[in-house]
Parts: structure tokens; C-alpha cells; sequence
């Protein structure tokens, strides 16, 4: 078990510890004084009245919260002296600092204005005593003061800040304006930064003596410049606001920032619907809810009537009360941390410095504190504060907003709240009134036709002025149309200064730009478009060329004049390669006499003519009784036969068309024709988008109409579409515009037409000055509307014309004599060439005929006598498929008429049927004279045809068939 109680030796032990540590709270609790003194010198203003400032204030308010609270300083009450100074008087601040420092001070805070702070600040240099300032106060590098501290954000720092807030807005150009020659130290950053960054800076100064801003105000919106970085104190920008909001520039075009730390102080109620932009700076926590009570505790002390026309809010803590604030805490906080320090009178003129200033100094250098403006810790060489946090501010509808932070060691941070839900886009445009400019152009913008006298935006219909109705239904605004003063839309001339309605957006004279604005890459540069509403091309409008007849002749048209000579030689080529194949080749060759083996007689189908008469029948599709045999014949008529099948279905094809169809003649048919010739002049409208489109076109057919148009700008270039029109009716021109504008006009004037397809593709957009807020809002409304199909319900409703429709429909009807009358005359042509070569032939032939024969008439016992012909088989009709009775095949006897009976003779008939033709058959090819009784000489060839004549004797006749067979005869005589 544990002994509990002590021996001797360690209760003496314990008592002598005791004793030795009371012995030290007592001479610690000795050496700490129950009262310190801090001083405070502050400005004052010259004046009927004197004003306490709000440091002075906020220096009385952090004193007396610190002794009431008792956490910083339990055992010590905090007291101090102010004295007040004018504001260029150094050498009473000397004075009034060494006043301060006989009474025995710890630190001295103030003066704010830099000659009396600097005079202050040698005194607390040579005496040891800390000086605090809570203004910003440039300090060079070599500055060699020990004894100070300044709570203001480093102007370093502060400068990083603005310069990451422009490049996060993507600011190009800016102007900064500052109010005195410190601003241009504590921008230099930011000045310094078109030499590192694509900036581009302009640097403007406050007036001096006055606060009449508006002279400046006018140079900078004369200038068009729209961002502007003001340098000065949140009094001065109250009045800088006031005075911009007379001079028209507190609209949504503008962006101010402000680097004063106190935006919070002014009041912007006036401000906040006008749509303007206006970003700045806190460095007051207020989020901090100990922050925000410690504030409007502060503010309910300070409950004060307002100045009039002054543009402040009264009651709010400025940042130089706040920091003032902070610097009497930082200061309890280090003498709280610095034991055994005693304070005793200084005096200036003894030069003796204070013992316990240097290590006092490194206290409040070294402390920590979260205070009103956030983080507070020091430099310990130059005593400035570096590490901080500024809240970034924005005003907004609802007043001014945090959208952001920035520190030195994360930058910038934007974390601006998107709006809460079930806000919209109406919601930045509801209730606002628009300038709208536009331009007079069919079927877009048109003054409305009234027995009324119309004003205001009744005045005008048109597709842009029902787009821009809706619009307005949509996003919940208000405008006012006014008609641009030079009418043309906006070009850029040499020097790069605008006109028309690009102009207008330009200069701010106008929010929007309704009318068929095309989107180029060069107004884009300068002012800002809507996502297309209507998508186009260039192309050429050019008058109705007379229509082309089809004539007689027009189932030619299918076909050129080249395709049928190529028609024509291929037929005559394959005809004559047939012939010679057919010649060349064995198997096209037959026995003429397949009945008489001894016969060596060989006949061919494919002569010249029925070879030309082949590639007809094939060509017309409608074959021939002619086939080859030979492979080689069979080839060729295949391939011939392919050949006619593609060339007849690509006419046939082509024939309803060319037939149907009123063909159309125009000179030019494309930009390139257009540009070919000079005969027919063509050009654009003046100083539109078109124009500037051939103008920068480096394309060697459009430099070449430029050029054109150019060298004779009175006659090519016309002033507006309607003057183009008109020159395109009444002379011959060439009018080169938009494929929409051109579609409304060829729809409504049927002398008019589109020559050619598009030379380009762009669109119409609504056009808003650089950076306004409404592009983005007007574009959703746009893409909206598209999706819903209004616009395309627009675009009919004023497109709409079918009286040029109907009139084309009208001229396609039934297909006249006009049409097909060339076909009728080519076959009454045929029909009498074909009359003239009957005629011919039978003229031919019966001279021939006569020669040939000769027809006796012959009488043996007063019987009548008949001449029999006999031919071969090949030149009498006869086909190997006919066989007569008796099996004879190829070879058979004709019983041919005389020519002309004479007297005395009679023809041979058939007794039933005159017209059947009678034929001698020689069966089983035997000679005929074989079955003919009686004797009858051999038969010989007398010469003519080898025909060999025989008289058969009338009575002598026996049966004969109808196929004309003669089965029995009595007697043949030669003749």
C-alpha cells in the first residue's frame, strides 16, 4: 500500500515552488500597468461646422469596445488622446504628436494625408514609438522606416487585383482615370501591362479643381469608350455616377470598375435598373456573422440624417473605419503579448527614444488577428500588409453583390451564384425600352399602307417588324423603331469610319438593328450579332429571257446535233462491218440448191441493203426477218442491239421533257458567264454587305466583277433594291443581291429570275452594339422561335406570291401541233419518197422484163399454148420450210402469167381460184419435163437467165391442186 503521506523534504520543496511562483505573478502583475494610453490624430475639414471623421469615430468605438468586452486587456483599461489638425498643417501634427508622446503613448495612429503623415512618422522614428496608418501611403523601397505599419491593402497587391479582373472580363481596351498623380504608383501594374498583355490602355486624369466631371465624361462617350477604370475616392465616385447618369452613360454598353475599397458606401439605388455594369472591391468580411453584427452596431451609433444630393449612405462603416478598428485591436493584441513593458513621457526635444519601441514594434509585426477586413499580418521589414482577401462586387438588380474573391496567393476567383431557379431570360429585358434602327426594305421593313395617318411603330409591317413584335412578347421589352438617317446598312470607308445603321450600334445611338443585316467577319469586329434568323447566298437577278419555241422539229431537242451525226456514223460503221464479217465468215454462207447434191451453188443473206436494213430494224426496235448465224455476225448485232437499247431510253427519257417543258434562253447563266462578258452591265447595292463581299474577295472571278463595278461606280452600283429593280426592267442589267431578296421579288414580278445558283452562304442577324447583354438573351429567343417553326410561318406569310407559279403551271399543258408537227412531216416525207421509189422500181423492172422476155404464141392442131418458166428455187419465193405433196423441197417450178397475152394465147389457171399461183413440182428431184407424157426434147439454157421454155398444150391439162401442183400434162413443147 502507498504511503500518502509526504516525507519532510518534499512538503518544503513544494511550498518553496509555491512561493517562488506567486512572488513572480506578483511582480508580473506589477509590471503590467493598469492603464495605457494610445494617441489618435485626425483631420479635420475647414468649415462652419466641423466634422468628426469616421476614423476618429471608429477609433473612439474600438477603444471602448475593448474595454468593455475586457478579453484582450483583463487587468488594463485602454485610454487615449485625439487631437485634431487641418489637413495640410504638418507642422501642427509635429506639434500635436509630441503632445501626444509627453503624455506617454504606446502608439501613435494617424494623420491620413501624406505631408503630416510624414512628419508624424520622423518624430515616431526618432523616439521608438510605432506609428499606424490605416490609409494607403507610398512607400519606396528604400524606405527606412522602422516604426511603421499600414493596415491598407499593399498597392502592389492591389494592383495584381485589378489587372486579373480585366483579363478575366477579356477587356481589350480600357481607360483608367485616375484622380491624383499617386494613382498612376498604384496602378502601375496595371499600366505597366499593354507591355506584357494584349491591353490596350488609355490614361485620363480627374479635374483638379472641381467635381464637374461632365466635360471628361463627354471626351470619353464622343470617344466610344465604354470601360473605364476610376481611380479615386467612393466621394468623388458618387458624384462621377451622378454626373454620368445626365450624360446618357449609365446604360448596360458601360463598365466601371472602381478601386476604391468603400463602393459599398454609395448609394446606388438610382443605378440599379439601368442596366449598367459596375464591378469593385471590399475588403470589409462582411459574411462574417461576429463581422456583420460588430457593423450594425456601429451603424445604429451613428444614426445621422443624410446629405443631401451627397450620393452616400450615411451610417455605413467606411474601410478606413474598419481598418482603424482593426489597428486599435492589433495594437491591445500585442501589448497583450509584451510583459514587463513600461511606458513613460517622451520628449521631442530631448531625443531620447523610448526603451521598450523596438521590441513593441516587433510585437505588432509579428501578431495575428482576424479582425473586420479579414486576415490581418504585417511585412516585418517594410511593416505593409500583404497577405489579405478582397471580396469582389458587382451591382446587380437586387443592389450590390459579391460575385467573387480575390487573394494574393489564389488570384482571382469568380464565384458568382447562378440565378436561382425559375428566373429566365425576360428577366434582364423585362420592362426595358430599345431604340430599334432599321432600313426600308421589301418584304422585311415597309411603311403600311393606310387611309390613317399612322405614327410611331404602327407606321411599319413587314417580316422584321413581326419578328421583332414577337421578340418583344417573348423577352418582355418595349422599343421604338426609328429609320436609319443615310439609309444603307454600313460600310467601312478608307479612314475606317462607319456609316448607316453599323454606325447607330457604334456610337450608342441604337440598341438593336432589325432588318436584313448580313453577318460579316468585318462588322463583327465591331459591333455584336444575334445567331442567324434567315440563312442565304448572293446570286444574280436578271430578267425573264424570251422564252424558246420547241418547233416542228423538237423530238431533236433531245439530242445534239453531235450525238445524231455519232448516231448516224455508227450506223453506217456497223452496217458495213457486218457486211464484210457476214462475207468473211463460212457459216453465213447456204447451198442455193439443197435438193441437188451436185449443186455448188452458195448463196448470203447479209448483202449491203439488207445489211443497212439490219441496223434500221434493230435501231427503230423493231427487229428484221434477217438473223445471223455466225457467231461472229451474232456478236456485232448483240452489241448493236445494246448500243440502240441505251441511246432509244436516254431519248425517250429526255423527249417528255424537252416536249413538256418551255425552255428558256438567258445570255449568262453563273457568275462566271456574268464575268466573261461586258456586254451586259451588272453591279450591287451601294455600301451594303454584297459589296463588301466582292470588295474583299480574293477569288479571281470576283475580283474581276469588282473590278468591273468598280471602274463605273454611277451605273453599276445602285442606291437601294428598289433602283435595282427598275434598272433591271428597263435596261439591260444584272443585279447582284441576296437569293431571299431575289426569291420575294421573282414571285411577284414574272419578268424577273434567278439566274444561276448561290455564289456564297451567309445570313441576316440582328445586330447590338459591342458586349451588349442582349445578344445572348435575343439569340435564345431566336433559336427558340426556329425550334417552334415561327419563323418559317414568318417567311411564308410575306414570301408567299403564286401568280408567277400559276402563270408556269398554265403554260405546261397539253402538247400541241407545235410541238409534234415535225414528226407528221417526216412521215408524209416518207411516204412520198416511198411513192417516188415504187414508181421507180416498177419502171425498173418492167424495162428489164421486156428485154428479158419474149412471149410467142405458138399453135399445133388449133390448141392454145401456155409458156411455162422454170427458175431456181432461190429467185421464186421459195422457203426451205415448204414442201409440196410430193416431198420436193428447195427446188420447184413456177407456173408464171405471160406478160401480156396476145391473141390466140391463154394463161394457165386454176379452174376454182384464178389468183392461186400454179406450180410444176419436180418430185424426188427428178427433171420436170419427167412427168410430162409424150416426148419432149432435153431442156437447154437458150441464154436468157437460164430459163428454159416450155408450151404445155391447154386440153392436154389434167388436176390441179390448189397449191397449183400440175399432177398431169400431155405434152411440153420447147420453145
Amino acid at each position: 500500500m502507498r504511503n500518502t503521506w509526504l516525507s519532510p523534504r518534499s512538503a518544503i520543496w513544494e511550498y518553496w515552488t509555491s512561493l517562488i511562483a506567486c512572488l513572480f505573478w506578483i511582480q508580473y502583475s506589477c509590471g503590467m500597468p493598469h492603464v495605457i494610453r494610445i494617441g489618435g490624430i485626425f483631420e479635420q475639414t475647414d468649415g462652419p461646422v466641423s466634422l468628426v471623421s469616421a476614423e476618429e469615430l471608429a477609433f473612439k468605438f474600438a477603444v471602448n469596445n475593448i474595454n468593455r468586452n475586457r478579453t484582450l486587456l483583463p487587468n488594463t483599461t485602454l485610454t487615449y488622446d485625439i487631437q485634431r489638425i487641418n489637413i495640410y498643417d504638418s507642422f501642427e501634427a509635429s506639434r500635436k504628436a509630441c503632445d501626444q508622446l509627453s503624455l506617454g503613448v504606446v502608439a501613435i495612429f494617424g494623420p491620413s494625408h501624406s505631408s503630416s503623415s510624414n512628419a508624424v512618422q520622423s518624430i515616431c522614428n526618432a523616439l521608438e514609438v510605432p506609428h499606424i496608418q490605416v490609409r494607403w501611403k507610398h512607400h519606396p523601397m528604400d524606405n527606412k522606416d522602422t516604426f511603421y505599419a499600414n493596415l491598407y491593402p499593399d498597392y502592389s497587391s492591389l494592383s495584381y487585383a485589378i489587372l486579373d479582373l480585366v483579363q478575366f472580363l477579356k477587356w481589350k481596351t480600357a481607360t483608367v482615370v485616375y484622380d491624383d498623380s499617386t494613382g498612376l504608383i498604384r496602378l502601375q501594374e496595371l499600366i505597366m501591362a499593354p507591355s506584357r498583355y494584349n491591353i490596350r490602355l488609355k490614361i485620363r486624369q480627374l479635374p483638379l479643381d472641381t467635381q464637374d466631371t461632365r466635360p471628361l465624361l463627354k471626351e470619353m462617350k464622343r470617344s466610344r469608350e465604354f470601360r473605364i477604370i476610376f481611380d479615386c475616392s467612393h466621394h468623388m465616385a458618387a458624384q462621377i455616377l451622378k454626373q454620368a447618369q445626365t450624360m446618357g452613360m449609365m446604360t448596360e454598353y458601360y463598365h466601371y470598375i472602381f478601386t476604391t475599397l468603400d463602393l459599398m458606401a454609395i448609394d446606388l439605388e438610382p443605378y440599379r435598373f439601368c442596366g449598367v455594369n459596375m464591378t469593385g472591391f471590399r475588403i470589409l468580411n462582411v459574411d462574417n456573422p461576429q463581422v456583420a453584427s460588430i457593423v450594425e452596431k456601429w451603424s445604429m451609433e451613428r444614426q445621422i440624417p443624410p446629405k443631401p444630393d451627397s450620393g452616400l449612405l450615411e451610417g455605413i462603416m467606411t474601410t478606413d473605419a474598419a481598418l482603424t478598428y482593426d489597428a486599435v485591436h492589433i495594437v491591445s493584441v500585442s501589448y497583450q503579448h509584451a510583459p514587463q513593458m513600461t511606458v513613460n513621457s517622451l520628449q521631442c526635444h530631448r531625443h531620447k527614444p523610448w526603451r521598450f519601441g523596438g521590441r513593441f514594434m516587433s510585437f505588432i509585426k509579428e501578431s495575428h488577428w482576424d479582425g473586420l477586413t479579414g486576415r490581418l499580418s504585417f511585412n516585418k521589414t517594410t511593416g505593409l500588409r500583404t497577405d489579405f482577401d478582397l471580396d469582389i462586387v458587382s451591382l446587380k438588380e437586387d443592389g450590390l453583390e459579391k460575385v467573387g474573391k480575390w487573394s494574393a496567393s489564389g488570384g482571382l476567383n469568380i464565384t458568382e451564384v447562378p440565378k436561382r431557379k425559375g428566373m429566365n431570360i425576360t428577366d434582364s429585358l423585362a420592362n426595358r425600352s430599345l431604340v430599334v434602327t432599321s432600313i426600308l426594305e421589301e418584304p422585311y421593313v415597309m411603311l403600311k399602307k393606310s387611309d390613317k395617318a399612322l405614327v410611331g411603330n404602327d407606321r411599319f409591317e413587314g417580316f422584321c417588324i413581326d419578328l421583332l413584335k414577337e421578340l418583344a412578347n417573348i423577352l418582355g421589352f418595349t422599343y421604338e423603331i426609328r429609320l436609319v438617317p443615310d439609309g444603307k446598312y454600313g460600310s467601312q470607308d478608307d479612314k475606317g469610319q462607319w456609316n448607316g445603321m453599323i454606325r447607330e450600334l457604334i456610337e450608342h445611338r441604337a440598341d438593336l438593328a432589325m432588318a436584313p443585316l448580313t453577318i460579316t467577319y468585318t462588322r463583327e469586329k465591331f459591333i455584336d450579332f444575334s445567331k442567324p434568323f434567315l440563312n442565304m447566298g448572293i446570286s444574280i437577278l436578271y430578267r425573264k429571257p424570251n422564252s424558246t419555241s420547241n418547233g416542228f422539229f423538237s423530238f431533236l431537242n433531245p439530242m445534239t446535233p453531235d450525238i445524231w451525226v455519232y448516231i448516224l456514223l455508227a450506223y453506217l460503221g456497223v452496217s458495213c462491218v457486218l457486211f464484210v464479217i457476214a462475207r468473211f465468215s463460212p457459216y453465213e454462207w447456204y447451198d442455193a440448191h439443197p435438193c441437188n447434191p451436185g449443186s455448188d451453188v452458195v448463196e448470203n443473206n447479209f448483202t449491203l441493203l439488207n445489211s443497212f436494213w439490219f441496223g434500221v430494224g434493230s435501231l427503230m426496235q423493231q427487229g428484221s426477218e434477217l438473223m445471223p448465224k455466225a457467231l461472229s455476225t451474232r456478236i456485232i448485232g448483240g452489241i448493236w442491239w445494246f448500243f440502240t437499247l441505251i441511246i432509244i431510253s436516254s431519248y425517250t427519257a429526255n423527249l417528255a421533257a424537252f416536249l413538256t417543258v418551255e425552255r428558256m434562253d438567258s445570255p449568262v447563266d453563273s457568275a462566271d458567264d456574268i464575268a466573261k462578258q461586258t456586254k451586259i452591265e451588272y453591279g450591287v447595292v451601294r455600301d451594303g454587305a454584297t459589296m463588301a463581299f466582292f470588295k474583299k474577295s480574293k477569288v479571281s472571278t470576283f475580283e474581276k466583277m469588282w473590278a468591273f463595278m468598280s471602274s463605273r461606280p454611277r451605273t453599276s452600283l445602285v442606291k437601294s433594291i428598289e433602283d435595282g429593280i427598275q434598272r433591271v426592267l428597263k435596261s439591260d442589267y444584272a443585279l447582284i443581291t441576296e437569293s431571299t431578296t431575289i426569291d420575294y421579288i421573282t414571285r411577284r414580278n414574272c419578268n424577273l429570275t434567278q439566274v444561276g445558283g448561290l455564289i456564297d452562304s451567309k445570313g441576316y442577324g440582328i445586330g447590338t452594339p459591342l458586349g451588349s447583354p442582349y445578344r445572348d438573351k435575343i439569340t435564345i429567343a431566336i433559336l427558340s422561335m426556329l425550334e417552334d417553326g415561327l419563323l418559317h410561318i414568318l417567311k411564308e406569310k410575306w414570301w408567299s406570291g403564286n401568280s408567277c407559279l400559276d402563270e408556269e403551271r398554265h403554260e405546261t399543258g397539253p402538247m400541241g401541233i407545235q410541238n409534234l408537227g415535225g414528226i407528221f412531216i417526216v412521215l408524209a416525207s416518207g411516204l412520198v419518197v416511198s411513192v417516188f421509189v415504187a414508181i421507180a422500181e416498177f419502171i425498173y423492172k418492167l424495162r428489164k422484163t421486156a428485154e428479158r422476155e419474149q412471149v410467142f404464141v405458138q399453135r399445133h392442131g388449133g390448141r392454145d399454148q401456155t409458156v411455162v418458166h422454170l427458175r431456181e428455187a432461190g429467185e421464186t419465193q421459195a422457203s426451205a420450210s415448204s414442201h409440196g405433196e410430193d416431198g420436193c423441197s428447195d427446188q420447184h417450178a413456177r407456173l408464171q402469167r405471160p406478160t401480156t397475152p396476145r391473141k390466140g394465147q391463154h394463161e394457165l389457171q386454176h379452174w376454182d381460184d384464178p389468183c392461186v399461183s400454179m406450180t410444176m413440182c419436180s418430185p424426188q428431184g427428178k427433171n420436170l419435163v419427167s412427168n410430162i407424157s409424150g416426148t419432149v426434147p432435153e431442156p437447154r439454157d437458150n441464154g436468157i437467165d437460164g430459163i428454159t421454155r416450155y408450151t404445155v398444150n391447154h386440153s392436154d391439162i389434167g388436176t390441179l391442186t390448189k397449191h397449183g401442183q400440175l399432177k398431169m400434162a400431155a405434152s411440153a413443147t420447147q420453145v
